[in-house]
């Protein structure tokens, strides 16, 4: 096969054919039509004019046979009833030849001779039947039979005569319409035949035309798009046959070569992930040999250097019990700068190790109820509140997956922080509540304290930051860091909502467990769910006002004043920052 780039399309060549096929069968249907029309014509003429007129010109034979054995037995006998035939064959013979005329119109021959016949035999009546019963009746019968001679035998022979012409012209016709009939029919059949020849070659056409413009093609660009979909992506694709599958073999090919290239870049990014991987590698190697290195860093900060630091820190204690008032003044200010450098420096390697230990040393997450952690959290910070004259309430706490002993760390943190950075006009109040957010617990801590500036609200969550001097708020600056590495361990996040009227409200959310969304959304089903933003001004107060609220006032057990700088939750130490 060769290419039929600028040939005619697959769907003009078919048109075409079947045009032609049926231009041919609809004039073999006319032609058999007109056969079928013709043919059922020359068998009406059989049916309806031939056949009779054969019956009727035996019937005009009879009527002339009844008319001449009248007139014979008249003349014998004499009798008038013997003429009773004769009139009865005359009306018989008038009738039938008035019959006959009515189907001649296609027969002009068949009416000649029909003329002929009654010429001929009026001709006899006139010359041999009339004379001979006129002279019976007048004469008697023998003179009647005298005129019954050979003469007037020989003149009814020729009525006789012609009523046999007659006949064989309308059997000639009869035997011609039925040629007609068979020749009508042979040609009808050929016709069939014809159009049945037709059709099937037609058909042949078709198939042949089906294998070498369609399957051939079509199977070839199979073979071709197998070769490339078994990963030879550089065959070129050419196809051959009519131009829409020339066409669809250059789409193809196109297609071939965009997944060629799209199979180049991927293969250049692939080497170029696996080259990122084995980087990532490196750098995951450096990082566990960073990390035992901060892990031995660690060991050394919680042993080694802390027996030095306790050392120092007792010494320079003991100096100052003993040689105070002592010495001069300046002294007594540098011994007391000695012990509260060892003592800072004692903190802040306690909550280094706090902090770095973070999803690091892990007991795994089971079921936390917050509000036993809440009540942990207020024996925590009781010396504090005394100090403070400070009220702590919240309202019912869900149960949320988590470390129980982070958790109360991250409370503890939050109240101290509110407790501590309290105004001095009032005393503090620190509010915990909780509310449901789709598929978050978003848990808040407001107190009515100095509250926090817009412009610091994320950066109170980074290590080592201060808004303050320590001499105006004592701390290491890591509390909230904690509180951030907490809440991220857990899932959650953590912001500052600075839209509230008073005060500091630090809001953070943790994952709700499945089995309380669910009961949420069966309790309130037409409630969407909604999303929880750092920017969410409502209060979680006014949210949770429904709940229960239970407050760690006055009426738990006394206990020494001043605010302390540390405590500890499980196995974790809670600083306040």
């Amino acid at each position: 096969m060769k290419p039929v780039s600028g040939g005619w399309s697959l769907r003009r060549r078919v048109i075409t054919l079947l045009t032609i096929v049926g231009v041919l069968l609809i004039g073999l249907a006319t032609a058999e039509a007109a056969m079928a029309a013709r043919n059922r014509t020359q068998i009406d003429a059989i049916l309806n004019q031939t056949g009779p007129l054969r019956v009727q010109s035996q019937e005009l034979l009879n009527a002339v046979l009844d008319q001449e054995t009248a007139v014979r037995g008249y003349a014998v006998s004499g009798d008038p009833a013997d003429l009773g035939p004769y009139q009865a064959g005359l009306d018989q013979e008038k009738a039938t030849i008035a019959a006959m005329r009515g189907l001649l119109d296609d027969y002009p021959q068949i009416g000649q001779e029909l003329r002929v016949v009654e010429e001929t035999a009026e001709q006899w009546r006139e010359s041999v039947a009339e004379p001979v019963i006129a002279t019976t009746e007048q004469d008697g019968t023998r003179a009647g039979q005298a005129l019954v001679t050979e003469q007037a035998r020989q003149r009814f022979d020729e009525v006789r005569s012609a009523v046999g012409d007659l006949q064989e012209e309308i059997l000639a016709a009869r035997e011609k319409s039925a040629a007609n009939v068979r020749n009508s029919s042979n040609l009808l059949v050929l016709l069939l035949i014809i159009a049945a020849l037709v059709v099937v070659v037609a058909g042949a056409v078709l198939l042949l035309s089906l294998d070498r413009m369609v399957i051939r093609p079509l199977t070839g660009l199979a073979t071709q798009v197998r070769e490339v979909a078994e990963g030879d992506y550089q065959h070129r694709i050419a196809t051959v046959g009519p131009p829409e599958f020339i066409r669809l073999g250059d789409d193809v090919d196109a297609m071939r070569q965009k997944i060629a290239s799209d199979l180049a870049e991927v293969r250049e990014a692939r080497e170029r992930i696996e080259w990122v991987n084995s980087q990532l590698q490196k750098q995951a190697e450096e990082l566990t040999r960073s990390n035992r290195d901060l892990e031995q860093f660690a060991y050394v900060a919680s042993h080694d250097l802390q027996e030095p630091l306790r050392k120092v820190a007792s010494f320079c204690q003991l100096l100052q019990r003993r040689y105070a008032g002592q010495l001069d003044e300046r002294a007594d200010q540098y011994i007391a700068f000695a012990v509260d450098g060892a003592q800072r420096m004692q903190r802040l390697i306690n909550d280094l190790l706090a902090f770095s230990r973070i999803g690091r040393l892990t007991t795994g997450f089971v079921d936390v109820d917050l509000n036993k952690v809440m009540g942990d959290v207020a024996g925590q910070t009781e010396a504090a509140r005394q100090y403070a004259d400070a009220e702590l309430t919240w309202t019912e706490l869900p149960v949320i997956r988590g470390e129980e002993p982070l958790l109360t760390n991250l409370l503890a943190n939050l109240v101290s922080n509110s407790i501590k950075f309290r105004r001095p006009d009032a005393p503090p109040k620190v509010h915990i509540s909780a509310r449901l957010v789709g598929a978050e617990w978003e848990i808040s801590c407001q107190d009515n304290g100095i509250g926090i500036e817009p412009e610091f609200a994320d950066k109170i969550f980074v290590i080592f930051q201060r808004l303050h001097s320590k001499d105006a708020y004592p701390g290491t600056g890591i509390g909230l860091a904690i509180v951030k590495k907490i809440v991220e361990y857990h899932g959650g996040r953590v912001w500052v909502d600075t839209d509230v009227p008073e005060g500091t409200a630090i809001r953070f959310t943790l994952p709700a467990r499945p089995e309380d969304v669910e009961a949420a959304a069966a309790a309130d089903p037409a409630e969407q769910p909604q999303s929880a933003t750092a920017g969410d001004t409502t209060p979680a107060d006014e949210a949770s006002s429904a709940l229960p609220e239970h407050s760690a006032g006055a009426d738990q057990p006394d206990r020494a004043d001043g605010p302390p700088e540390s405590g500890r939750t499980g196995d974790m130490r809670e600083t306040v920052g």
